[in-house]
């Protein structure tokens, strides 16, 4: 099974896809963010190029277990996906993927030139190797 995962932000939204088998997670691409609505479209036609049967979207949460701003903005994001897809659109613990992705790339070599700039991808691939593992474990 194919998933599509969606790293939300107020600039730039990150976008990654798991192989045909729900092992490993890539970085697709970066959209960026024009509204709400537009956004939809484009990752709901993204999912369709690329044969997802799913769509995780990352929400981050606040130190009480409820979202913050930027989850609360996912969510609202997450309701207008599902308004343009009739794939399951479903939401994924988010904490920490961006600084995850940033230190994924500091152990993998990558110089500092190049770390330079967004992580949105990264993180979005982060975020769906999360949840691609806790499958994994689930069924063990």
């Amino acid at each position: 099974m194919i998933y599509l995962s969606v790293d939300h932000g107020t600039k730039n939204i990150g976008i990654a896809i798991c192989d045909e088998l729900g092992i490993a997670a890539r970085s697709l691409c970066v959209v960026p963010h024009i509204s709400k609505e537009a956004d939809a479209a484009t990752i709901a036609k993204l999912a369709e190029e690329n044969l997802a049967e799913m769509i995780l979207v990352g929400i981050s949460y606040n130190e009480d277990g409820d979202p913050n701003d930027a989850g609360r903005r996912a969510m609202n994001f997450m309701a207008a996906l599902k308004a343009v897809t009739p794939l399951d659109v479903i939401p994924w613990d988010e904490t920490l993927t961006t600084q995850d992705a940033r230190a994924y790339k500091i152990e993998m070599g990558v110089s500092k030139k190049r770390r330079q700039g967004h992580h949105d991808s990264s993180a979005a691939a982060v975020l769906l190797q999360d949840y691609l593992d806790s499958r994994i474990k689930r069924n063990l």
